[in-house]
């Protein structure tokens, strides 16, 4: 000390450190309020930057206030310059922590903004924390008179060597950055990859894609292995899909009747069943003189992929209830075997208005 501590001294300290918690109470009640007056906006992005004051500012006012305080007492060079150190390190740690978090939610709020689904993919947000914390680490230990220098450069000797260990674990890094940058699979996309699996994309991580199938099962698939294999995305480039049904109808039935009792029934599907597409314009095309039937393909616009199975379920059920109800025949294939005294006769399969072939084989 340069000098004897005196009341005046630690009544100066006491007020700067009142001042200081002052400052910091009022400071974030009023930031509180803005944080209110934010929620009311459209933009995400108010909302993370008065989150990230809340915290950064009433630190700053303490720091600030017990800076003030150490300033006042007769303290050593050495002293002083540890507490003043001391603080600013303080400081610089509540700044990272609130910048990572900060920083982190931006990037959250911009991907929703763009994709509304990417948000929830980790990779980017847990990335951007990593970097700003990794940032704020040095410098804390460059104001700690730390020099940097040497651990860059042993980090990046140190790096290779963790790199050629680390192979498989950075090529799924890499390859779940590209999957994202390339917007070929987000989040909320249904795919189906060409080994079988297939389901709703629920997060794409440094390592790892998560896919729910239908039967809310979890398939963890490794990004290296979603990014090289083929695969079949039922969202891109629009969610709304086109499906076929098969049917047929036997060879006497009238053809513009069987067509017209069909487009009624898809009119009815299509207003009452949720998933269905009334705006997509349905189809029936005769195709084929078959064995026993006439076929044809119903083309039906669905919503979306998981939409297609209630929409074929109750499709089905009510145009075969029609077109029983209007007599029109859906025929089966039929094979007729007749056994004559000496001889097995098997009649060739045949259907409506054809006539029968029969090949014989004897018994002896």
């Amino acid at each position: 000390m340069t000098r004897t501590l005196t009341l005046d001294d630690l009544m100066l300290a006491g007020i700067a450190l009142a001042a200081g918690l002052l400052s910091a109470f009022l400071l974030r009640m009023l930031l509180r309020w803005l944080g209110k007056h934010a929620l009311r906006t459209r933009w995400g992005g108010d909302d993370v930057i008065v989150d990230a004051l809340r915290t950064v500012v009433p630190w700053g006012a303490i720091v600030g206030g017990a800076a003030a305080a150490g300033a006042v007492l007769p303290l050593t060079r050495t002293v002083q310059h540890h507490v003043n150190q001391s603080l600013t390190v303080l400081f610089i740690l509540v700044v990272s922590v609130s910048a990572a978090r900060a920083v982190a939610a931006l990037v959250r709020t911009v991907a929703q903004s763009r994709s509304g689904v990417a948000a929830s993919a980790s990779i980017f947000v847990n990335i951007t924390r990593v970097v700003v914390l990794a940032i704020g680490f040095l410098v804390m230990l460059q104001t700690l008179g730390i020099s940097i220098a040497p651990l860059l450069t042993a980090l990046g000797v140190g790096g290779l060597a963790v790199a050629l260990a680390l192979q498989d674990t950075l090529a799924n890094l890499f390859a779940g950055i590209h999957i994202l940058a390339s917007r070929t699979v987000q989040p909320g996309d249904y795919i189906r990859l060409s080994s079988g699996e297939e389901g709703y994309v629920t997060d794409i991580n440094w390592r790892q894609t998560t896919i729910r199938n239908l039967s809310n099962n979890l398939v963890i698939i490794p990004n290296g292995q979603l990014a090289g294999t083929n695969m079949t995305n039922y969202n891109r480039p629009e969610e709304q899909l086109t499906i076929l049904v098969q049917a047929g109808v036997a060879y006497d039935s009238d053809l513009d009747h069987v067509e017209r009792v069909t487009m009624e029934v898809i009119a009815e599907v299509m207003n009452e069943i949720d998933g269905a597409v009334p705006e997509h314009e349905p189809a029936v095309r005769f195709h084929t003189f078959g064995d026993s039937r006439i076929g044809f393909t119903i083309i039906l616009g669905v919503g979306e992929f998981s939409d297609q199975y209630r929409i074929k379920h109750e499709f089905i059920k009510r145009l075969h209830k029609r077109y029983r109800d209007e007599g029109i025949r859906i025929p089966a294939p039929t094979r007729t075997v007749s056994l004559q005294q000496g001889a097995v006769v098997i009649p060739q399969q045949r259907g409506a208005g054809e006539t029968e072939d029969a090949a014989s084989l004897h018994v002896d």
